[in-house]
């Protein structure tokens, strides 16, 4: 008789199993969130170029990875995957309008659109800038709400020089919406066009999915709005430069008007036509 109960090495079953492991592919869209296998480094797909993808962490550190690496989405094995081209079609501006053939800028027509400052003129480039090309349509800043009496007396709105206004946090009983009402009241107030959105700032019309949020926090008055947004969001706050990094990393996010609240959309637009009319 012999005893068996040590016949055998027990610890080889528990030994991991050699061989290539499955891997799920997955198509790289923007914003994927995943895990590098062997770094264990976690972000979201920022770009991908030249056989590497770029991924963001919460910090907004940005690291570049070969697509040919292994990568985990909810600790499951992933390869990722380039995405095939679709057939060329009519293809579309950032708006939303049909793109046309590249073509020289229009001269400038007298009409304007103006702004309260560099970030919304920035965002307003980025998404309907095509659109003014084509229709001649120059945007220019105000420096401020307080300054739109002073720019419409040096402009001088007419029947065929009409001004288009795009004011931050226009609602019931702001300043915006008393200066609104003043000029409507006025000598131009026919040939101008005052709307607004209910932002506090432009930064807002983004939507808060496109950095990370379910919604834009609020901030006390005692302060500073983008200073507080920043803070926030773990971002540094003390510079301007730091205020100027934080709008470019936001409007980084902004692939066309669908990444915008509707409230800036339909403005947007409505000014577009007013000023093109006729």
């Amino acid at each position: 008789m012999f005893d068996d109960r040590y016949d055998g090495d027990p610890l080889a079953r528990m030994k991991p199993r050699r061989g290539p492991v499955q891997r799920r592919e997955v198509v790289l869209a923007r914003d994927l969130v995943v895990e590098h296998s062997e770094t264990e480094w976690c972000g979201a797909v920022v770009g991908a170029r030249e056989g590497l993808v770029q991924l963001e962490d919460f910090r907004g550190k940005v690291r570049a990875f070969p697509l040919s690496d292994g990568f985990l989405i909810d600790d499951e094995p992933v390869r990722l995957v380039m995405p095939q081209r679709r057939p060329a079609g009519r293809q579309r501006t950032a708006s939303g309008s049909f793109a046309t053939a590249p073509q020289r800028a229009r001269v400038a027509m007298p009409s304007r659109i103006f702004v309260e400052g560099k970030h919304d003129a920035e965002l307003v480039e980025q998404v309907w800038g095509d659109d003014l090309r084509v229709e001649g349509v120059v945007v220019e800043l105000l420096q401020g709400a307080d300054n739109l009496q002073d720019v419409l007396a040096e402009f001088g709105p007419g029947p065929e020089r009409r001004a288009g206004v795009l004011l931050d946090h226009l609602v019931k009983g702001s300043k915006e919406t008393r200066i609104a009402e003043q000029i409507a009241r006025g000598p131009h107030g026919q040939h101008v066009l005052i709307v607004g959105h209910p932002f506090v700032d432009i930064w807002q019309a983004v939507k808060p999915g496109r950095v990370g949020l379910t919604e834009w926090p609020v901030i006390p008055r005692s302060i500073e709005w983008k200073a507080g947004i920043c803070r926030a969001l773990g971002w540094p706050s003390d510079e301007p430069a730091d205020i100027a990094e934080a709008w470019s990393r936001i409007r980084g996010r902004v692939r066309n008007f669908r990444d915008l609240e509707p409230e800036l959309v339909g403005r947007v637009e409505h000014l577009i036509d007013f000023v093109t009319v006729g």
